[in-house]
């Protein structure tokens, strides 16, 4: 199964990977792994698995235990970013609505072949930067004219 992975620096830089890599099967969110385990580029690094989705979208969350899809009652944040109906279509930055809480379906927090994304958290840099490791990720992102 091809995973593909989000690493993120302490100064907010993100770098996406996609690799097939059957050693993270069975690893939980908040364990560390090796980032040869990953790819033999990124080796020296040491990661944190984050959290991630599945092929559905459903985020994993790190108090729900298993690899199965469950539904949890959730208030608002991670997993669950709703307005109340009594809110309606109007736009309120920092809005979070007060008592609310939803039933949703998340996954649990054990990687299994169904997760396609995983969200890894650098903790220990290795020989090369991943600036290069990943140049093409690196370049300014042109501005498009309309």
């Amino acid at each position: 199964m091809v995973f593909k992975f989000n690493l993120s620096m302490k100064n907010g830089k993100t770098f996406k990977l996609e690799s097939d890599s059957e050693a993270l099967d069975g690893k939980e969110i908040g364990q560390k792994i090796s980032g040869s385990e990953i790819s033999p580029d990124l080796d020296g690094y040491e990661f944190e698995i984050m959290g991630g989705s599945d092929k559905a979208g459903m985020p994993m969350l790190p108090n729900v235990d298993g690899t199965n899809l469950k539904r949890v009652l959730l208030g608002y944040g991670k997993g669950m970013h709703k307005r109340s109906r009594r809110e309606g279509k109007k736009k309120r930055s920092n809005f979070t609505p007060k008592g609310l809480r939803l039933r949703k379906t998340v996954r649990g927090k054990t990687i299994s072949l169904d997760i396609t994304q995983v969200n890894l958290k650098v903790l220990k840099q290795g020989n090369k930067s991943l600036e290069e490791i990943f140049p093409d990720q690196c370049q300014p992102k042109e501005k498009s004219k309309k």
